[in-house]
């Protein structure tokens, strides 16, 4: 080693620090190698034995050659990549989150068959379970609520659930579908909780949280102030709608709709747009729902791009838009029951709502990262609040505080004496 390479390698090692910090296993293998040749040197009396003196441009043990060197060591576990796997958008049958379909036909009206997703609450004497009953909005289905159910019950292993399809939509069939009006429907959803209640054998109903989405929050809570349900009800959750902004937002509906293809060449393709579009941000929960909003047309040709329409013509229900909302705010608030308010954001508030929230009169409850089927994007977050919700309103469960007169009235063997 020439003395040049010696006097280079001892002014590089004098700016090292004291203690220096373990190097990587390269750089320890280089720097024995340096100090075993430096030390054949000393014996050789400074020969190189016909080597070349390294540059120190070109020297592997340079700073510059061993930080690119560690760039390429390779973790000792580290997992190989893996291929990423291709979103499925097959169906997911109803069976996977419900127990029983029920079709129910009223006396009253035996042209109209009620079609309802079930799952009876588990029977106790001392402790049955509640039945959360649920309302889709427009253009939906009962399915919608298909992983709210059980997420709920996973968190109340005792609930039931009934999530029925309102007229016009899914699988229920009346005399007069078009008749959406928020009057008939809260009526028919009076009906279905009466005609589950004698599929049951019910002698009364088990205690009942109402939880509606969009147009279902307006029909809940029309039910709710009704007070046909008398003592049975605990309260009521609307989920993402308030009288306010839903009377905003459809001015448009109309845009949204003609931005809405026609029809898909398939159920997968249905699936495929609404999580693609972000209409449904939960791809699970749109593999459920989705296949109930659309049916194959009768005389669609094989390969047909529009096989499959929409179930319900939204368009045609816009004569019942306006009637849907109005009043809303002022029914939710003076309606007896617990009530609760999920929304996708505070903005969606109105001002009698704002006051409301202000006065302490209901729960509110804003989950920003989710759009407006907030039950389906987060079925998880919103069951929890659904169950906490009902476990503060359940009668059982609650402690009041003790009389004033039991305050001071001595307890048994314990005596007072004045002074």
């Amino acid at each position: 080693m020439s003395d040049l390479h010696k006097e280079f390698l001892k002014a590089k090692l004098r700016r090292l620090p004291l203690e220096p910090p373990m190097p990587p296993t390269n750089q320890l293998s280089e720097l024995s190698i340096l100090s075993e040749e430096m030390e054949e040197e000393a014996e050789d009396g400074g020969t190189n034995h016909g080597r070349p003196p390294p540059s120190p441009l070109t020297d592997d043990s340079s700073s510059a050659s061993s930080a690119s060197s560690t760039g390429t060591i390779k973790p000792l576990f580290a997992r190989p990549p893996q291929p990423r796997k291709k979103p499925t958008f097959d169906p997911i049958p109803w069976q996977t989150h419900f127990s029983q379909e029920l079709r129910l036909t009223s006396p009253d009206s035996p042209n109209a068959t009620f079609h309802a997703y079930f799952t009876p609450p588990l029977a106790s004497p001392t402790n049955p379970g509640p039945l959360f009953i649920f309302h889709h909005g427009a253009g939906s289905s009962g399915l919608s609520f298909a992983l709210l159910a059980t997420s709920i019950r996973r968190l109340l292993p005792s609930a039931g659930v009934l999530s029925p399809d309102c007229r016009g939509h899914g699988e229920t069939v009346t005399s007069d579908d078009s008749d959406l009006s928020l009057s008939t429907l809260s009526a028919d959803l009076l009906a279905m909780i009466h005609l589950t209640a004698q599929h049951c054998g019910w002698t009364k109903f088990p205690e009942i949280v109402l939880v509606g989405h969009s147009l279902g929050g307006a029909v809940v809570v029309d039910l709710a102030a009704s007070g046909k349900l008398g003592a049975a009800l605990l309260g009521y959750a609307v989920l993402d709608v308030v009288e306010g902004s839903a009377i905003d937002a459809l001015q448009s509906m109309h845009t949204y709709l003609s931005s809405r293809p026609s029809g898909f060449a398939s159920l997968s393709q249905g699936i495929e747009w609404h999580t693609r579009s972000r209409t449904l941000r939960n791809p699970t929960s749109a593999r459920i729902s989705v296949p109930a909003l659309l049916t194959r047309q009768a005389d669609a040709a094989e390969g047909d791009s529009r096989a499959w329409r929409w179930r319900t013509d939204l368009a045609s229900t816009q004569p019942f838009w306006e009637g849907w909302f109005v009043g809303l705010s002022r029914k939710f608030l003076s309606a007896v029951g617990g009530k609760l308010l999920i929304l996708a954001g505070t903005d969606r508030l109105d001002k009698e709502l704002m006051i409301g929230q202000m006065q302490g009169k209901y729960q509110l409850l804003v989950l920003p990262e989710v759009g407006h089927f907030v039950h389906e994007d987060a079925p998880e977050k919103t069951a929890a609040a659904l169950v906490e919700f009902y476990r503060r309103n359940v009668r059982s469960a609650l402690v009041l505080p003790p009389k004033v007169g039991d305050m001071y009235r001595p307890a048994a063997g314990m005596h007072y004496t004045s002074i």
